[in-house]
């Protein structure tokens, strides 16, 4: 039996902040010892390595700066990632932007591009590769001895997938399809015994969305929870859907959204 419920190598997108930042400083205080930290962002990357190096000494790292809209980068990350560590365990595709907020006849094509590219194209080429490298290894060990995975996939989605809001047809589009390709694969990657799941977050409080955070007040409200969601509280629930207590957790859509969608 493992000691930890994260025994095997872990592979973040979007590491340099937010949510991506927040999963994977959790999976070093949760006793994972592998870590790649993947973005475009290289400063950002630093900062989350410093983050963790000072607090978790006996964690090792790979800083993986990466395009995830562009094959060759993701490849790349994936490569290194194996060529360091051997496996990737737990994937955590959190790379993400906000659309502008305006209505379709107000966006233009280079928005649409911008978005899609890195929310839904960019998901898709670093969940395929992360999948290429899963159907390789033998499943690990788990916390109780229970038959384990081969791997584990968490695609950072939104709650903005399943229901819409105004002036965000593009980011809505792109999260919605997050959500259809994360059930997709665990259709058809069951047979390999990998799980492909998503968390769909509500109104989280992340830089990405400090510079409009007035324009959410209405979304915030909605929440039934009536606050904003915080990056660690969307950790918590990535990590349990990687981990060997979600071994039968199979194609959710698992809401993190302070009731969002039941109001």
């Amino acid at each position: 039996m493992a000691s930890t419920l994260f025994p095997g190598v872990a592979l973040v997108t979007g590491a340099a902040s937010g949510i991506g930042r927040a999963t994977a400083r959790l999976f070093a205080r949760e006793g994972c010892r592998k870590i790649v930290l993947a973005d475009l962002n290289k400063s950002g990357l630093q900062e989350t390595y410093k983050m963790i190096t000072d607090s978790n000494k006996d964690v090792s790292l790979l800083v993986a700066e990466t395009d995830v809209t562009t094959e060759s980068s993701v490849s790349d990350m994936v490569k290194h990632a194996v060529a360091k560590f051997q496996r990737i365990d737990y994937a955590v595709n959190a790379a993400g932007l906000m659309s502008i907020p305006m209505k379709s006849h107000e966006t233009t094509l280079e928005e649409f591009e911008r978005i899609n590219s890195v929310d839904y194209k960019g998901l898709w080429l670093s969940s395929r590769e992360q999948i290429k490298q899963m159907r390789t290894q033998e499943p690990l060990e788990t916390h109780d001895g229970r038959p384990g995975n081969r791997g584990a996939i968490v695609n950072v989605a939104s709650v903005l997938g399943q229901v819409a809001r105004p002036n965000a047809a593009p980011y809505c589009g792109a999260k919605g399809a997050a959500i259809s390709i994360t059930q997709a694969d665990a259709i058809d990657y069951s047979p390999d015994n990998i799980r492909v799941n998503c968390v769909l977050p509500g109104v989280i409080h992340t830089p990405m969305i400090d510079h409009i955070l007035e324009y959410y007040r209405p979304e915030i409200n909605m929440q039934a929870l009536g606050r904003l969601g915080t990056a660690d509280e969307i950790a918590d629930c990535i990590l349990f859907l990687c981990s060997s207590k979600a071994t039968f957790v199979q194609g959710a859509a698992f809401a993190a959204d302070g009731g969002y969608t039941i109001r």
